[in-house]
């Protein structure tokens, strides 16, 4: 018996996991556009991408995205619910729009070097990635907007607005990301300003709307 309550409070505790599903949508529907043949992409470049040269050491915030992701993303799970909605509905939302974008506007670039200056452990790594994702389905940038939906929960938070050093270093952590996608030649500017149009337009629906909503709804007798 008590083996059930306990069961039936963590499941009522943690019923928000259920938003973890979206996994099952997301990942077919990402490995299907990876490997589709016989389209025609277009290449995405911005005269920008010309004058930004290939840096190597990028790769360590490149990669600290995944960590960065995943760390925001359970810390709200298991402190805010209410924070984890939010930034799960941000996230997925623009998630959901970029797989819509590249099903019927089908995208690449060619930005990647082809030789390296050097030859060090950071190249190495670079290399690794770019030998397991593809130079398609860059637009926007899911680098870039992901780690943007992470700062913007991060700012809304009301326990991590008394932890400002925690704040402005995922903050800091967040703007290394985006500029490695570019440095990297993982993306062009043209991805990243997308990335950043997208985030604009749904920010208000997750965040305004909702604050707007908020008071309305204190005041609702109960």
């Amino acid at each position: 018996m008590n083996i059930r309550k306990t069961a039936g409070k963590i499941l009522k505790k943690y019923s928000h996991a259920w938003v973890f599903l979206y996994a099952l949508i997301y990942m077919p529907w990402f490995t299907w556009l990876e490997k589709r043949t016989g389209v025609q992409y277009t290449m995405v470049h911005s005269p920008l991408d010309s004058y930004i040269p290939f840096i190597e050491y990028f790769v360590i915030p490149y990669l600290l995205w995944f960590v960065f992701i995943a760390t925001t993303g359970l810390y709200f799970f298991f402190t805010e619910k209410q924070s984890f909605y939010r930034m799960a509905a941000f996230t997925i939302t623009g998630m959901t729009l970029f797989l819509i974008i590249c099903t019927f506007f089908p995208n690449g670039q060619e930005l990647r070097p082809h030789t390296f200056e050097h030859d060090n452990i950071f190249v190495s790594l670079v290399q690794v990635i770019y030998a397991t994702d593809t130079p398609t389905n860059v637009l926007p940038s899911l680098h870039v907007f992901n780690s943007l939906g992470a700062s913007v929960a991060i700012a809304h938070s009301p326990r991590l607005r008394k932890h400002p050093l925690v704040r402005y270093g995922a903050y800091c952590l967040a703007a290394l990301i985006i500029l490695s996608t570019v440095f990297l030649k993982q993306h062009s500017v043209t991805d990243v300003f997308a990335a950043f149009a997208m985030a604009l337009l749904i920010y208000p629906l997750v965040y305004v709307l909702q604050d707007k909503k908020a008071p309305k709804l204190l005041k609702q007798p109960i």
